[in-house]
């Protein structure tokens, strides 16, 4: 079978870096799924409105050429203990393919703009489906190894030069994705700086006892 994309999704994130590691952690990203001839028209999106998320079906673009292994690391399990790949939703995948849910904030001629992807730009998008709760949510199944181990987001502090320079949305995002802690899990220098690009501004931080430390952010 061979698939081809429907459309491509635009984000303020242009790299792997920063990226939330599910779909819906970062609710304040938005985005747009910018659809493609001949799926651009008013037709392929009749009635889409009347649903408030949707799945995504895209591809792991930035990760090809890494999928030959038959297991992962999970961040969740510090990057160190191995699990199946299928036990996982790691993005080197035989098929390299992925699956969100995104929340619909609205649509517009040819677009779709949703929140809470964790998608990067020009991501090539294969498929929309409706979220449908009755049938896609099941809230008390067992999550193997995520149900064992704790994540604790990261305290996040952003001073008031950088808020007032970044504005509130890009600041709400901003918070939210830094609190994932978007480190590799190997690494835990409290010294070292790390860059984010977020929307058109490189934003540095450190990261130091839980908590995240915005240094600066500079338009690029």
């Amino acid at each position: 079978m061979t698939i081809e994309p429907i459309a491509y999704f635009r984000s303020p994130l242009k790299g792997k870096f920063g990226l939330p590691r599910q779909s819906g952690l970062a609710p304040s990203l938005k985005g747009e799924i910018e659809l493609i001839p001949p799926y651009d028209a008013a037709e392929a999106v009749r009635g889409l409105d009347g649903f408030e998320y949707c799945w995504l079906i895209w591809g792991f673009s930035l990760s090809e050429g890494k999928r030959n292994s038959m297991t992962v690391r999970p961040p969740r399990l510090g990057g160190n203990e191995r699990v199946g790949v299928f036990a996982s939703r790691s993005p080197f995948r035989p098929n390299g393919l992925g699956l969100s849910c995104v929340r619909i904030e609205s649509l517009k001629p040819g677009r779709i703009v949703v929140s809470g992807a964790d998608l990067a730009d020009r991501t090539p998008v294969y498929d929309i489906k409706p979220y449908i709760s009755y049938a896609d949510s099941f809230p008390s199944a067992r999550c193997g190894f995520v149900d064992s181990t704790e994540w604790k987001p990261l305290r996040v502090e952003i001073p008031a030069s950088v808020t007032e320079k970044l504005g509130g949305d890009i600041v709400s995002a901003l918070s939210e994705l830094l609190s994932q802690d978007p480190r590799p899990q190997y690494q835990d220098d409290s010294e070292r700086v790390y860059g984010l690009n977020l929307d058109s501004f490189d934003i540095k931080f450190k990261v130091s006892d839980g908590t995240v430390f915005v240094l600066s952010a500079e338009k690029y």
